[in-house]
């Protein structure tokens, strides 16, 4: 990871701890020159860095490189007043609810990764319902509710291309270590499905590597 962005990364609010990052811009870097990213669950840009960060090593090699986020920037469940990851500081006072799409801006700005890191403000359900894209890796960092990550995985996975990367954040398989929705409804669905295989693993990120079917093919 480049010093100047690490810093970036470092100073952006968000709960990517630093081992998972740097494998986030490893297998961003590995996989960019194949095709596009995609990030599920923004917050403020610490983990759109980490995946920038790959993009503009990739583009500067002669292969542009880009990364599509996908958030309403409304804070998902586990951010909300009352919640043990709510900020006061992103609430917008208008409108008395999260907002995050400054933060975000103002963080990838700063990293100038404005050319590489593209927002797409949206509920993901609205928008994997409209992706037609084969993606090189696929970021799920979303919702960690039930229903979210199950929506999650009906709507993006599909459209990993075969030998894409799938990356799921916070998952635990022990329940002593945290939430359960991404490891129940993303996790397992996909292991299950003979589609996916795990390949590499930091704290609660896990990676794995499509070895059947391809862009646009149903998973589960």
């Amino acid at each position: 990871m480049p010093s100047d962005l690490l810093e970036h990364a470092r100073r952006a609010k968000g709960f990517m701890p630093e081992d998972e990052g740097d494998l986030l811009y490893r297998v961003a870097r590995e996989r960019l020159p194949h095709g596009p990213a995609l990030e599920v669950g923004t917050y403020c840009g610490k983990s759109g860095i980490y995946l920038g960060a790959a993009a503009r090593e990739v583009s500067a090699a002669g292969t542009p490189a880009t990364v599509f986020t996908v958030d309403h920037h409304r804070g998902s469940e586990e951010n909300q007043a009352g919640w043990e990851h709510h900020d006061t500081s992103v609430v917008d006072a208008e409108f008395g609810l999260m907002d995050t799409l400054g933060q975000f801006r103002k963080n990838i700005a700063r990293a100038g990764l404005e050319n590489h890191v593209i927002a797409i403000v949206g509920q993901s359900t609205t928008v994997a319902a409209h992706w037609r894209t084969p993606l090189s890796l696929l970021f799920i960092d979303g919702g960690h509710g039930t229903e979210p990550a199950r929506d999650d995985f009906l709507g993006w996975p599909r459209w990993v291309d075969a030998g894409g990367y799938l990356a799921i954040h916070d998952v635990f398989p022990d329940p002593t270590e945290g939430g359960r929705p991404p490891y129940e409804q993303i996790y397992l669905p996909a292991l299950a499905s003979g589609q996916f295989t795990e390949i590499d693993v930091v704290g609660s990120l896990r990676i794995l590597q499509r070895t059947s079917g391809s862009a646009g093919d149903p998973v589960g």
